[in-house]
């Protein structure tokens, strides 16, 4: 059980990276276009960074013991978006 757990959180882990770049690429976008996608990009980021920072904690604390570099990751992308998007 342990090994399939592990290795969904691990596929699971990879897509939400893959999502928090995409819509890296999209805010970027927002600055130079400012469209409407503004705000439901940074809903869905905002969304997918919470999901990335428990399935960080969880996967990192169970199978180390201690929070791994992925949690401090979306700790530091969370506030850059709201410092991103506060400032527009």
């Amino acid at each position: 059980v342990m090994v399939w757990l592990r290795r969904c959180t691990h596929y699971l882990f990879i897509v939400v990276v893959a999502v928090n770049s995409t819509l890296l690429t999209i805010n970027a976008g927002d600055y130079i276009f400012y469209t409407d996608w503004a705000w439901t990009s940074f809903v869905v980021f905002s969304i997918s960074q919470t999901l990335m920072l428990a399935v960080g904690a969880t996967y990192y604390l169970t199978f180390t013991g201690v929070p791994g570099t992925a949690t401090y990751y979306a700790l530091i992308m969370t506030v850059y978006t709201w410092i991103a998007k506060g400032a527009w």
